[in-house]
This record gives structure tokens, C-alpha cells and sequence, in this order.
């Protein structure tokens, strides 16, 4: 065996015309494709630095999407009600960042053309106006959630009194049109107050035919009729002066109007005059650009806003 070994080899160096057995043509084969193609290269894609990164996160980004679309389908499996509440939480959290850039584009707009905030459109406006107030009721959350184990009372708090707490980007389709509901029926029961100390006050104003107009006026709402803008305006005279002007209106007053225009009413005096002259001023200003926009282009979900 040994002997015959070595007469292939010297005839595969020397070129021996003795025809080889099967078994010793194959291996001798192998052996020319190793000596003829050189050593086995190596099986690593050599790419540039670059390229390995962004292979890199787009790997690790695929395999983040299929995790969490399984994470996703063994919640709404085994935990249905836990799901419906995650799902609003993030889709929340991601409208929320989308209300924070564009609030960020806007503003800086306005920074670079010199535009003050009652020059804006109303949209942008109208958008700048809400995410200040879901900003100062998420900061609020964040105060309270501070001290040690108060999160977990700041959870509870946000599960039972959704309407109060939450932003309506977490809020439910449901609690959306229930909180709608719930908020005019506030406004609706803050008018027969505010109307009680409007004919309370007409014996305080000095010209008889306003008098007897705003009494006319008071009475028309009172069964149901819903007043023209000029009989309105006409009036303008007696709330920019004694007795219904802004400084001269009483507590209780101040806190009806709260009431109806979604104000917190337990503050002290002069902070409810200072919130309403404010509020009524961006009301004002939203007004103007309304009537620039045109109201016929305003969509049936700003309508109902």
C-alpha cells in the first residue's frame, strides 16, 4: 500500500504515464484545483467602515421591528384591555412629538421673519395656542410625579380622571367625543349664572337706552333666542367701562365666566382677571385670523373643535 503510494505521487510530480486507480485520480484532482486556485478564501465580506454601520443598524432595526411586532401580538393575545391602553399611550406619545416639531418649526418661523403671535395664520395659531396648554398639563404630571413612589399614584390618578389629567392624544375615540360632550355641557351651565348677574347689573348702567336694551337682550336669550351680532355690539359700550368692565367685576362673576370658557375658577381674584383678560385676547386674536382664513375652509374636525 505504501509502495504503491509512492509511484502515483512521483508520477504526479514527474508526469509518469502509468494510468492511476479511481481513488487516487480524484484525490489527485483535488490536489491541482488547491495548488491551481491557491488557499481557501476567506468567507468575510470585507466592506468599508460606512457600509458595516449602516448594515449594522439596518440589521438591528429589522430585527427591533420583528420583536416588537411579536410583543405587540402576544399583548393584544393574552392582555386585550392592557393593549388598547398601550396602543393610545404610544400613539399619543407619538403625536405628542409631532404637536412638539411643528411647534418648534413654527416658532422658529416666526423668530426668523420678525412675526409676533397674533400675525400668524389661525392654524398655526390655533396650534401654538393648544400644545402650550397640553404642555403646561404635562409639566403639571411631571411635578407631582417628583417625590419618591408618587408615579405610581400619578398612574392612578391619570386612569380615574382621565378628562382632568390626560391630553387628548390619550385619550380613547370614545372619551373624545364623551369629553366634548361633557365640556359643553359645562359651558351650558355656567350661562344662567352669568346671565343672572348681567340683569343684576343693568340698574348700574347710566344710559337709559342701553338699559333698556340689554334687558330686551337678557330676556331674548333666556327663551331660547339666540342674539344678531349687532344687538351685541351695540352693547360694546357698557363692558368696557363701569359696570361689566374687566376691572370691575366681582369674584363670582369672574369665576361664571371662568366656568364657561374651561378656566380653572379656584384661583384668587386677581389671578382669574389676569387668566380671562388673557384668554379673551387670544380669543380676539384668533377671531381676526378666522375671519382672514375664510370659515368655509376650516375642515369638519376644526368645526367641531
Amino acid at each position: 500500500m505504501a509502495l504503491s503510494r509512492v509511484c502515483w505521487a512521483r508520477a504526479a510530480l514527474w508526469g509518469s504515464a502509468v494510468t492511476p486507480g479511481p481513488h487516487v485520480t480524484r484525490k489527485l484532482q483535488l490536489v491541482r484545483c488547491g495548488l491551481a486556485w491557491g488557499a481557501p478564501r476567506s468567507s468575510k465580506l470585507h466592506l468599508s467602515p460606512k457600509a458595516d454601520v449602516k448594515s449594522l443598524i439596518s440589521y438591528v432595526v429589522a430585527k427591533t421591528k420583528v420583536i416588537n411586532g411579536k410583543y405587540h401580538r402576544f399583548l393584544g393575545r393574552h392582555f386585550p384591555r392592557f393593549y388598547v391602553m398601550y396602543t393610545i399611550f404610544m400613539k399619543g406619545l407619538q403625536m405628542l412629538w409631532a404637536d412638539a416639531k411643528k411647534a418648534r418649526r413654527i416658532k422658529t418661523n416666526m423668530w426668523k421673519h420678525n412675526i409676533e403671535f397674533h400675525q400668524l395664520p389661525y392654524r398655526e395659531m390655533e396650534h401654538l395656542r393648544q400644545f402650550r396648554r397640553d404642555v403646561t398639563k404635562c409639566l403639571f404630571l411631571g411635578i407631582i410625579s417628583i417625590p419618591p413612589f408618587a408615579n405610581y399614584l400619578v398612574f392612578l390618578l391619570m386612569y380615574l380622571f382621565p378628562r382632568q389629567l390626560l391630553i387628548q392624544h390619550f385619550w380613547t375615540p370614545k372619551q373624545q367625543i364623551d369629553f366634548l360632550d361633557i365640556y359643553h355641557a359645562l359651558r351650558k351651565r355656567s350661562h344662567p349664572e352669568i346671565l343672572c348677574y348681567l340683569e343684576k347689573v343693568i340698574p348700574l348702567v347710566s344710559d337709559a337706552g342701553l338699559r333698556g336694551h340689554m334687558t330686551e337682550l337678557c330676556t331674548k336669550i333666556q327663551h331660547g333666542t339666540h342674539p344678531a351680532v349687532h344687538d351685541i355690539l351695540a352693547l360694546r359700550e357698557c363692558f368696557s367701562n363701569h359696570p361689566l368692565g374687566m376691572k370691575q367685576l366681582r369674584a363670582l362673576q369672574m369665576k361664571a365666566l371662568s366656568r364657561a370658557m374651561l378656566l380653572t375658577p379656584y384661583l384668587p381674584s386677581f389671578l382669574l382677571r389676569h387668566r380671562l383678560k388673557t384668554h379673551t385676547i387670544v380669543i380676539h386674536q384668533l377671531d381676526r385670523a378666522l375671519a382672514k382664513l375664510g370659515i368655509g375652509q376650516l375642515t369638519p374636525q376644526e368645526v367641531k373643535s
